[in-house]
């Protein structure tokens, strides 16, 4: 009862705290693009609402996956800050061969300084990013024995929505178009279809791992190398190939992260089977 009426707390803030931000930026002139303090409130409530929620109402912190637990899990650390640097790769392959995208100001080793000294600051943000979403959300939503698609579904619906101010109001239009040339809330409706299922594959990992040290290495990775590959126009892409091979949310790049969450859940249950049937062995022996 105290889990359940505490995840109702934590959803309702994170719906409505970047509507704060926002109304509080309407009375704020003259602020710093993409630095308000609206954008402020959005991003630091959730962490400041499970802080308050662990000290204060009874959740405790002994399931935020602090903890490394790195004994076993090395691979999947690996496999962790991979997974964007290979599933982008791939993207920009197959959009050079079919000529989709525009390379001309591709610069390997400038884009390479650029995501090396993007790394500590996206370091931190994740941090505090995923002692949310899979520090207390999903460990939250696992104790309530919530089947694994509806976790995912969960977990990505929520992630997504606390996104719409961002999307609707503080992300600019050029931004929006660098990535997929649609309207604000057709591309809210996209950011949040992109995030369920990338939801998969970083649940499936945290599963594993019991720690959000993995997923704030992949959330590093793809804020550091994806959003300056769009945003910064090391990559052009031809007009109307944009849903289908954006970096960030076109449906190839977008199914390419969905299959691998699905095969690390294929992974996960293989695991499961050959522990139980050990433990099986053992208790027989």
């Amino acid at each position: 009862m105290k889990t359940k009426r505490n995840l109702i707390i934590f959803i309702v803030v994170v719906l409505l705290c970047g509507w704060l931000g926002v109304f509080v930026d309407h009375f704020i002139s003259e602020q710093p693009k993409g630095d308000t303090l609206g954008m402020g409130i959005w991003l630091v409530f959730p962490l400041l609402t499970t802080i308050l929620l662990r000290v204060f109402a009874g959740d405790g912190c002994r399931d935020i996956g602090l903890l490394p637990n790195l004994k076993g899990n090395i691979k999947w650390y690996i496999v962790s800050f991979l997974i964007y640097p290979v599933i982008t790769s791939v993207v920009l392959l197959v959009s050079y061969i079919f000529g989709w995208m525009d390379f001309s100001d591709f610069n390997l080793d400038v884009l390479i300084s650029v995501f090396v000294g993007g790394l500590l600051l996206q370091f931190v943000k994740n941090f505090f990013e995923e002692s949310v979403w899979r520090g207390y959300l999903t460990s939250k939503l696992l104790t309530l024995k919530v089947n694994d698609f509806w976790l995912y579904f969960i977990v990505g619906v929520v992630w997504g929505a606390w996104h719409i101010p961002y999307f609707l109001v503080f992300l600019s239009e050029s931004d929006i178009f660098s990535v997929i040339p649609v309207n604000r809330w057709l591309f809210a409706l996209i950011g949040i279809v992109t995030m369920i299922c990338w939801t998969v594959m970083y649940t499936e990992i945290y599963l594993m791992t019991k720690s959000i040290w993995p997923l704030v290495l992949m959330h590093m990775t793809e804020d550091a190398l994806v959003n300056p590959l769009i945003l910064d126009g090391y990559i052009k892409i031809t007009q109307g190939k944009e849903f289908l091979v954006s970096p960030t949310a076109g449906i190839i790049t977008t199914m390419l992260y969905l299959m691998v969450g699905l095969l690390l859940r294929t992974k996960r249950k293989k695991l499961e089977r050959e522990l139980v049937s050990k433990s099986t062995t053992t208790a027989i022996v």
